[in-house]
């Protein structure tokens, strides 16, 4: 079965060199929880993204795969 990449979890934590165990403890979620946001078996709430993001010290866009119009200017 093939997995939509929605995150990009794992890259940013190999980046920082971060564990899972680490994430997990940084953020109050358990080692299989990590590792399933790792495979995006499942996705993280909008909160615990924001949790992530904090712990990692990084923008929480870089956690995400980019969608098709990420190349677009913003209108302002």
């Amino acid at each position: 079965m093939n997995q939509t990449q929605l995150n990009r979890i794992e890259v940013v934590l190999a980046e920082k060199n971060v564990s899972h165990r680490e994430l997990g403890a940084g953020i109050g979620k358990g080692e299989v929880t990590i590792s399933r946001y790792c495979t995006n078996t499942r996705q993280p709430t909008l909160r615990v993204l924001n949790d992530i993001a904090n712990f990692l010290e990084v923008d929480v866009r870089r956690l995400l795969v980019p969608n098709e119009f990420a190349a677009e200017p913003r209108e302002k």
